[in-house]
């Protein structure tokens, strides 16, 4: 492909990216509406967004195998398509249960999207450009995120909230027919095969980036289901104006995407990308910290999750732009899902715990369990750093 092709196929897997975050992120932004209308604590909202988590988990080795196999392009039509109806499917739920397997509906379909869009980045991006490309897509997750935020709390703000789903599933189902023209694909092998798990276990590297990557999920995962709860029980906001503090640090994060992308492109290599994100990571710790010691203010919470956005959210890209560089690219669909399902698990696990603490002990035990969280993945980064 020719430079200037090969931007508009990743501009074409960025938007894809965000039509898929905006369908997936939605249960997000609606954690205090589905609050209020299933009577539920704060350790039951984290249950249902990490029913959600578990679909996307459980999928992930099957997604990852399918791109390898089929090429990125069917993988994406087939996945969007899924989400659009998931997500109509939450808007739907009569019950708590069904909402819950609404949400892992949700997060089975959203399993297509890191495997299939980090190949068609490396399958498109300008030579040397890679990390710059990758957060160009990543941006697509904070920007679907960023854009959901607003979409379900906009529209709640004028009728009912389930609107907002119906809204979001449309957009999605829009792009899904554009992308079918815009995007070409690269072709996959042609079989379906388990992922070969001993030779990616075998690189030290790759291991102890997906160790870091389980903190970085319970990091990101926790942060963004109770960004409006917080606003709302302890800063005194509305979720209105919660959704808007998520929504900026989506946007924040999706600038911490690029800038830390251009940055690892001008270091290179893995290990440039390992060296940003192990800066970006190290400054959320502090951040995570001061959350911990109390926020009485709605300026200072916007302020401290807009550096998380910068930070953690927007180490992400970086993250998926090392892992490529570690492994051949036969193998990256396999070592995305590997990488997304260490995430993913901290996400799961993280939520109920920071929603026990919230409820027992107050938000600031909560946000303790994060700045230790991101101590973790900083030192498990360093660790990346030392052998790339």
């Amino acid at each position: 492909m020719s430079g200037e092709g090969s931007w508009r196929s990743v501009a074409a897997v960025a938007g894809w990216q965000t039509a898929a975050s905006l369908c997936y992120y939605s249960i997000f932004a609606a954690t205090g509406f589905v609050r209020e209308a299933f009577d539920l604590s704060a350790a039951l909202v984290g249950v249902f967004l990490t029913a959600a988590l578990v679909g996307y988990t459980v999928a992930l080795f099957p997604s990852g195998a399918a791109v390898d196999a089929l090429g990125e392009k069917r993988v994406m039509l087939v996945g969007l398509a899924g989400l659009a109806v998931a997500a109509v499917g939450v808007s739907f739920a009569p019950s708590y249960a069904l909402l819950l397997l609404a949400g892992a509906a949700l997060g089975s379909a959203y399993s297509t999207a890191m495997p299939a869009s980090n190949r068609g980045v490396v399958a498109s991006a300008p030579a040397g450009r890679e990390n710059l490309a990758m957060g160009l897509k990543q941006v697509g997750v904070t920007a679907g995120s960023g854009a959901a935020s607003l979409v379900v709390t906009g529209v709640a703000a004028v009728a009912a909230w389930q609107a907002g789903f119906w809204v979001i599933a449309a957009l999605a189902g829009g792009y899904a027919l554009g992308f079918l023209v815009l995007y070409d694909g690269s072709d996959g092998s042609g079989t379906v095969a388990p992922p070969d798990l001993s030779g990616l276990g075998a690189n030290r590297a790759y291991v102890l980036l997906v160790l870091a990557g389980f903190f970085v999920g319970a990091s990101i995962f926790t942060t963004l289901g109770y960004v409006i709860l917080y606003v709302e029980d302890v800063v005194g906001g509305s979720v209105a104006a919660g959704g808007v503090v998520l929504a900026l640090a989506q946007v924040t994060g999706s600038l911490g995407r690029v800038g830390a992308g251009g940055l690892a492109d001008r270091l290179g290599g893995a290990r440039g990308a390992a060296t940003v994100a192990l800066a970006q990571v190290g400054v959320a710790v502090g951040l995570f910290t001061l959350l911990a010691l109390g926020v009485d203010s709605l300026p200072v919470a916007v302020a401290l999750f807009a550096g998380i956005g910068v930070s953690v959210l927007g180490a992400t890209g970086v993250f998926y732009s090392c892992m490529s560089d570690l492994v051949e690219i036969d193998d990256i669909g396999a070592a995305t899902a590997g990488g997304q399902t260490a995430v993913n698990v901290g996400g799961i696990v993280a939520p109920p715990a920071f929603g026990l603490l919230a409820d027992s002990a107050g938000y600031a035990a909560g946000w303790s369990l994060l700045a230790g969280c991101a101590l973790l993945a900083a030192l498990l980064l360093a660790g990346v750093r030392r052998r790339t």
